[in-house]
């Protein structure tokens, strides 16, 4: 048969069908997630003396987005499944091929606007979340106070040891900002040159600098209990902000305009750069694995919704998800340990996916 090339007003048409769906499952996912986040906050704060709903909805609104990103191929892959389905329900599939547009053809549109948003995605989204994601954790550690460790899912707690001229001490922090250098709702057990007990520190916030800590609103106590009440405090340090940034900070809340500093920051300072490398790869290999779950979509829809298994259709883009997500991880946890490095962690999976939905799609469509 005689292949056409689309024109441009069906082009547009297409991949505003591709782009509405996915915007639609995006921001319904989006709204979910909000809700079950706001949800637990609230339920684990609204018997604390801090408890603020306002904080608590603002806490959960400003760490969505960061959650989010970790959904937008899912939301890439039942956006295209659904387009694919309304578009063989209003028969139009059917007269595309009958009019010669092929497969590739009709796929292309999708496929542009799902790398675009990934470039998008990487580019813009991604710095909005990490920053709306510190300003989360902040909110967070003033709603849930000294239990924010125990919120699951939710802000991460820090422990770390360092050493000082004056001795050694413990740090924990319920939060810490996205570079790691100011921590949040800590506490500080302190120990003498001799490795003994010397006090204990509790402050609402800590931030590094010249070699030491400097702590704000604090609680002190000695080695035998006496309490004293201080407007600051100091702990002094050996510990750099490399080394801090190393330690605390995640790499997942860092912008991705920020990451090739922090990679070049830990490898002048000698320690590992895979965390920070890892994820800067993941970013940039966005738009790949989102074009791959089109292409997967396509490769579990196309032929079914033919012989009406729309059912079937979304099974099997539930399972190629799952997979994928499965695989995904599975390769990251090898990067962030250093098995594998950071490159192929982050693109393998992606290209992997691509290679079996397109070999799919020759194999049904063109075979």
């Amino acid at each position: 048969m005689m292949r056409v090339a689309p024109g441009f007003t069906l082009s547009r048409y297409l991949a505003l069908i591709f782009l509405r769906w996915i915007v639609g499952f995006f921001l319904l996912g989006s709204a979910i997630i909000f809700l079950a986040d706001a949800v637990e906050l609230i339920r684990r704060s609204v018997d604390r003396e801090s408890f603020s709903a306002a904080d608590a909805v603002l806490a959960s609104f400003y760490k969505t987005p960061s959650l989010t990103e970790e959904f937008l191929p899912f939301a890439v892959l039942f956006g295209a499944i659904a387009a694919f389905l309304a578009l063989n329900r209003r028969l139009e599939l059917a007269v595309m091929r009958a009019a010669g547009v092929s497969v590739w053809q009709f796929i292309m549109p999708g496929l542009v606007v799902v790398m675009l948003l990934g470039v998008a995605a990487t580019t813009l989204y991604n710095p909005l979340s990490a920053a709306a994601r510190e300003r989360s954790e902040v909110l967070s550690a003033r709603v849930l106070g000294k239990e924010t460790r125990m919120l699951t899912g939710g802000t991460r707690s820090v422990w770390f040891r360092q050493e000082g001229p004056s001795g050694g001490s413990i740090m924990h922090a319920s939060a810490a900002s996205s570079d790691g250098l100011t921590l949040y709702r800590v506490e500080v057990h302190l120990f003498d040159l001799e490795n003994r007990f010397a006090g204990r520190i509790e402050a609402d916030t800590a931030t590094l600098g010249n070699g030491e800590w400097t702590l704000y609103r604090v609680t002190q106590y000695d080695r035998n209990g006496a309490r004293s009440d201080l407007t600051s405090a100091r702990v002094e340090t050996k510990l750099t902000p490399v080394e801090v940034r190393e330690a605390v900070a995640r790499p997942d809340a860092i912008s991705f305009w920020q990451l090739p500093n922090a990679v070049e920051l830990a490898r002048r300072a000698g320690l590992p750069t895979h965390r920070f490398a890892l994820q800067q790869q993941v970013l940039l290999a966005r738009p790949l694995l989102l074009a791959a779950m089109v292409l997967i979509a396509a490769s579990v829809s196309l032929r079914l919704v033919r012989l009406g298994g729309m059912a079937r259709a979304v099974t099997g883009g539930v399972i190629a998800g799952f997979v994928l997500y499965i695989a995904s991880a599975v390769a990251s946890d090898l990067g962030e340990a250093g098995a594998v490095g950071p490159v192929y962690a982050a693109w393998l999976p992606g290209l992997a996916a691509a290679l079996i939905g397109a070999t799919t799609l020759l194999y049904t469509e063109d075979g």
